[in-house]
């Protein structure tokens, strides 16, 4: 018989303080852009104070408690004193319109909110539609305050300097809920994913698998993905875990930004959504700059075009991993890692594998289904419904009476998918944006990544347009690189011979800026509703504005 005693996610920065303590956290401050530096002992010792500061406002286990905040030093305390008091760390995603705001903020029944600076202005606008909320915590210092005179609004230093750092963390059941994050991916009102401290150790856990994430002690981690963005991929977690130095950005995502932490830093290790790193190579462009410590990224949040995988693989000696979940996922669901036997394979072949989505992690169980239900051959052809369930997937959304997943126990993910013999998926497309022309279906997403190789294209999106003869046809929609010429002739030249005749768009529409969601994807519900009269011509158009 083995020992049952539980651990929670107040254990994992314990132990980062006893074992790696002297490890440091770096972090961009939001009020004037200084780093600020610490330790994993000190990060411990202020997560305590306050862990206290939350229980004399009378935080007790099962209260939500809001965030809406950076990558900082700050957010990282909040995350661990929440959590350890057995309440809730609700991250809020500030790019969310007001509506959806004031709806999660409501729904999930916030009693306090910690929020940045760059942020007030946000809640300033919301504070009088959400009665729930008790207080409202600046993560600042006094000098960097905002004059006010409401016995609400405090200074989270000073909030939190008074107190000792003396706490008894509770003992908690494994399946205590922790932490509350809503989906943007939904076409009604956001929906709430409840995680506990259960799937999030075990998710952390698994993504530092030398399969996955591969985090050890002796790793520099640059933090890019945002902690209200699907769990931050689990990182706030697994890198104390492994004990690795984490550097946290702040407001500050641009290339040269993100450049200079990278360099002072060593860093060793990052994960980021594409735009994060387009962004970077965009700030090299035409420089000697390299980056001789970085060893690897993880990217997902959207397809990874094949182009940037090759240009970090080839001009930068760094390996992009391609990654793929949900926030319902906690998020990590698969890791396109090559296999031992495809080390021998040619580059270009490799390449094939490496720009799908990947095999699933190990606890993350995963099949492809036709319209009726019946399981699909892992044959790389055959297109289904993706259907994926472990320990650390959602199975009810937050104050909902009914379950999200079939009998069971598989959640529909609501992508189009294809596994091939080698166990790696790939995305064809969402199931709302698969274009089906003539009674076939033709993927965005393919169209999408070649389009995103032509060196003028900063992004490319395609949706359907009515055809009277064909039901739909997809409309390619470019947003240029600045200062870029190039013609729609051009782009669609790129796609020839790559995909089937029928496949390529009868037109391509150039606009100043491409909508992006609050999660960093294309807001292709703005893109058909901008398009949505728009009707398929034989003539290609070929200006830009």
């Amino acid at each position: 018989m083995m020992q049952q005693e539980s651990r929670t996610l107040a254990d994992v920065l314990e132990y980062a303080a006893v074992f790696h303590g002297q490890v440091e956290l770096v972090s961009r401050r939001v009020e004037d852009g200084r780093l600020h530096r610490y330790n994993y002992a000190q990060a411990l010792q202020r997560t305590r104070q306050l862990a206290r500061a939350l229980r004399g406002w009378g935080v007790k286990p099962g209260d939500r408690i809001a965030t809406m905040a950076w990558n900082t030093h700050r957010h990282f305390e909040a995350w661990y004193a929440i959590t350890g008091l057995g309440a809730i760390c609700h991250t809020v995603n500030p790019r969310l319109f007001d509506t959806q705001l004031e709806f999660i903020l409501n729904h999930a029944q916030d009693l306090l909110l910690l929020v940045d600076l760059s942020f007030l202005p946000i809640v300033e606008r919301l504070r009088s539609k959400l009665p729930c909320l008790k207080a409202v915590v600046v993560l600042s210092d006094e000098a960097c305050m905002p004059a006010t005179d409401r016995p609400d609004v405090l200074c989270y230093e000073s909030w939190i300097g008074g107190e000792t750092d003396e706490v008894d963390w509770p003992r908690l059941e494994p399946d205590t809920p922790s932490s509350l994050c809503y989906t943007s991916g939904t076409t009604g009102n956001p929906k709430g994913v409840l995680y506990t401290h259960r799937s999030n150790l075990l998710h952390a856990d698994v993504v530092n698998n030398s399969g996955v994430f591969g985090i050890s002690c002796a790793d520099s981690v640059l933090m890019a993905v945002p902690m209200f963005h699907a769990n931050s991929w689990g990182l706030a977690y697994s890198c104390p875990m492994a004990g690795a130095k984490l550097i946290m950005p702040g407001a500050q995502l641009d290339g040269e930004s993100i450049f200079e932490l990278l360099d002072e830093h060593q860093v060793s290790f990052s994960a980021g959504v594409p735009t994060v790193w387009s962004n970077l190579l965009q700030s090299l462009r035409g420089t000697d700059r390299k980056l001789p410590c970085l060893r690897e990224v993880v990217t997902g949040g959207s397809a990874v075009p094949r182009w940037m995988i090759e240009t970090f693989d080839r001009e930068y000696g760094v390996r992009l991993v391609h990654a793929w979940g949900m926030t319902e996922m906690s998020p990590t669901g698969t890791s396109s890692r090559l296999k031992t036997y495809m080390q021998s394979w040619s580059y270009e072949r490799q390449l094939e594998m490496r720009v799908k989505q990947g095999h699933p992690v190990y606890g993350v169980a995963m099949k492809i289904v036709d319209d009726n239900g019946s399981q699909l051959p892992h044959d790389g052809a055959s297109m289904g419904r993706l259907l994926v369930k472990g320990p650390w997937v959602v199975r009810r959304y937050f104050r909902e009476d009914h379950d999200c997943v079939d009998a069971d126990g598989w959640l529909d993910t609501g992508d189009i998918a294809t596994i091939d013999p080698h166990g790696f998926m790939q995305i064809t497309d969402r199931a709302k944006d698969l274009i089906k022309s003539g009674g076939e279906w033709i993927s965005s997403v393919e169209l999408e990544n070649l389009a995103a190789g032509h060196p003028a294209v900063k992004l490319a999106a395609v949706i359907g347009v009515a055809s009277e003869k064909w039901g739909e046809r997809p409309l390619l929609v470019v947003e240029a690189e600045r200062q870029a010429s190039v013609t729609a002739e051009e782009i669609l030249d790129g796609l020839r011979g790559k995909v089937a005749k029928w496949w390529l768009p009868d037109a391509v529409a150039f606009v100043d800026e491409i909508p992006l969601t609050a999660t960093g994807k294309i807001n292709k519900r703005l893109l058909r509703q901008q398009f949505r009269d728009r009707r398929p011509t034989a003539d290609k158009e070929s200006t830009v504005p």
